[in-house]
This record gives C-alpha cells, structure tokens and sequence, in this order.
C-alpha cells in the first residue's frame, strides 16, 4: 500500500481521502493543514492516523510515497517542491497553479527530482469522455471541426455562498477570480482534443447579477464567453452561474460524425442522421437516439449497483492510475504537455477577458493569440 498524506484540509480534501481509500492500493496516513485545529477534526472525522500543522514536520516523519495538495493554487509550487525534495509523488488539487509559469515550475520541479505529478481533472476519466476518445480512435467522427463546451455554476451552493459571503476568500486574489478556478475542468477536456500550434483566443466577461455596493464581490464577474481557434478546430464555450439547469456540456462536432457528452447525466450519445429519404426517415434519428440514452440509463444502472455512479467516480479512476504509475512504472494518467497547456490556455482566456465586472452588457474583449 502507498503511504499518502494530504496537506490542506478544506472541504475537498474529505473526497481526497474517501477516493485514496477507495482505490485498494493506498491508504491516507497524515493530514497536515497551517491550522493545526482544522487537521485535527479532519483526521478525527475521517480516522486518519496523524495529523500536522506543518509541511515539513509531516514529511520528515511520515516518509510518504504521495503527497495530495489541496490548497489554494497560490500555495502550490512552495508545497510541491517541498514534496519533490522529500523524495514525494504529489497529486494536485486543480488549478495546478496560478499561471502557465507556476505550472511549468512545478513540472520542471518534478522532472528535476525524477518524481511523478499529476492533477486532479476528474472529467477527463469520466465514463462519457473516455467512450469519446475511444470513438475517436475508431474514426467514427473522423476530423474535428468544432467543438462546443457549457459549463454551469452554482452561486447558491455551498461553495459559491462562501465565495460571494467573503470579499477576502482566496478565489478573489486569482487573477481569473470565479472562472480560474473552474477552467481547469472545461480547458483540460479541450485541450487533449485540439491540434498543437497557434491558440488564438477571444473572450468576453460580465457580471449578470445585481450589484450589492461591496466592492470585492462586484468586481466578481460570474458569465464568460470564449471561442478558440486551433489548426482547422474552433471551440466555442460559456461558464455562466445563471443558466438553468446547472448543466455540463460537451458537444463535439467532426467531419464523419458527431457527439454529446453531459458530464452531469453521465450520458454519451452520437447525433443521428436521417438515411432514409421523405417525411418517414425523419421519424428514425429521434428513435434511435432514444435507443441510445436507453442504454446509457441501464449502464449507469449497473455502474450504480457497483458503486461506480458517485460524484468522484472519475477521480478513482484517475487516482488507481496514478498510484499504478507510481508503484508500477508506465506513463501517467494525464501529460505534462496536456497540464502545461491546460495552464496556457487558461491565461490565454483570462488575458484576453480582462476579467474585472462588467456590466449587463456583453463586451468582447479582442483577441490574443497564444
């Protein structure tokens, strides 16, 4: 078993250590957070065997094989080069880091100490993504030509409520506020799907809501709009907090076919097409597409009766594939090349929105290429 210790002990690090555990090949023995009180409850809640106030004091006396970071990203390149130095794997909570150069530090970092980082972009192990890449290695779709993307946020959650309840959380110093840190999860499914070479980006940025007065909390713009444009492939994406439902779109359109994945609904069905000429061959598509989501409804059903159905699903996935790189050698999960350029895009998107409040109306805000 793999000695894991998770520094950070905020809301998500309870997923980390369900999901370390849940993998069978690791076990969460230390937490570690600079409140010590916060470390404390955390390991009582989740019975972990210690906890640390400190970093340092928790590598030297555990002798981890990885590290999970679940910290503000402002924090993550001090603590992973602690870990790296302290002979530790590490898994980073997303964003990976503030910017493209944090990124690539701690990447160099990794490569420098010979030691193995990954992040947590759960969606890309997602059951729908996966049957997207495997239909695109079957040529089902043939080239992409657009792609687009929808991702929804909740503000009257839990998490947008502590956001918007305090000017001072840490979402308001990232220099993309709200959307940097919910990018990762819509960039890092694009970029594995984009051609490399010139990025060229165009974004506008807005604050739907009512203004309060507060400074802090009106400066937070909570509706983005971007298209990309890479080789033949564009993309065109919204993150808005007001759409409803709360929705998580892919659409994915190619030369051959086409395809919608919802993360939300954990479905993956590919647009049908009329083959039969006059009014009766326009009856087929939508029954057929039916017969698709039937299937994907008893697919969940059965990963329900295995417990594959839960939120973190894809985090597992991910986490059992990491931990075997680690201890069994073989590639990781997720590239350096697709976290480096997740980041770059990101700062791409946020330099070209100049994401400071907008009013109602939609302001685009030019182009910049990467």
């Amino acid at each position: 078993m793999l000695r894991v210790g998770v520094v950070g002990c905020g809301k998500i690090a309870e997923a980390h250590i369900e999901q370390i555990r849940a993998t069978g090949i690791a076990a969460p023995v230390a937490v570690c957070d600079r409140e010590p009180l916060m470390a404390a409850q955390l390991a009582e809640r989740m019975t972990v065997p210690a906890a640390y106030g400190d970093l340092e004091r928790m590598l030297e006396a555990q002798h981890l094989d990885v590290v999970h970071i679940a910290t503000p990203p402002q924090s993550h390149v001090g603590l992973a080069r602690m870990c790296f130095e302290a002979g530790a794997h590490v898994f980073m909570e997303k964003p990976f880091a503030v910017d493209a150069v944090g990124a690539a530090d701690i990447l160099r970092a990794a490569e420098a100490t010979a030691r193995r980082v990954s992040v947590n972009y759960l969606y890309n192990f997602e059951t729908p993504y996966l049957e997207l890449l495997q239909c695109m290695r079957s040529g089902a779709l043939g080239r992409l030509v657009h792609l687009e993307t929808m991702y929804g946020y909740n503000l009257g959650g839990d998490y947008g409520l502590a956001v918007l309840g305090d000017p001072g959380h840490w979402v308001h110093q990232l220099p993309g506020k709200l959307f940097q840190n919910v990018l990762d999860h819509v960039v890092a499914k694009l970029v594995p799907l984009l051609d490399e070479g010139e990025l060229h980006v165009s974004v506008s940025a807005f604050r739907r809501r009512e203004a309060t007065g507060i400074e802090g909390l009106d400066d937070l713009p909570d509706e983005l709009r971007f298209q990309l444009g890479c080789g033949s492939t564009t993309v065109g994406g919204v993150v808005s907090a007001h759409i409803r439902p709360v929705c998580h779109l892919l659409r994915v359109f190619g030369a051959r076919g086409s395809a919608e994945l919802d993360m939300n609904a954990r479905t993956f069905v590919q647009m049908e097409t009329q083959t039969i000429p006059t009014a009766l061959g326009r009856l087929l598509p939508a029954w057929r597409t039916a017969r698709q989501y039937r299937r994907n409804a008893w697919r969940n059903v059965r990963r329900f009766g295995r417990y594959e159905f839960h939120f973190f699903q894809g985090m597992r996935v991910l986490l059992s594939e990491f931990y075997r790189a680690v201890s069994q050698g073989g590639s990781d999960p997720i590239s350096k090349t697709t976290i480096l350029r997740t980041a770059q895009t990101i700062d791409a998107i946020i330099g070209a929105g100049g994401l400071a409040a907008r009013s109602e109306v939609d302001r685009a805000a030019g182009s910049r290429p990467l």
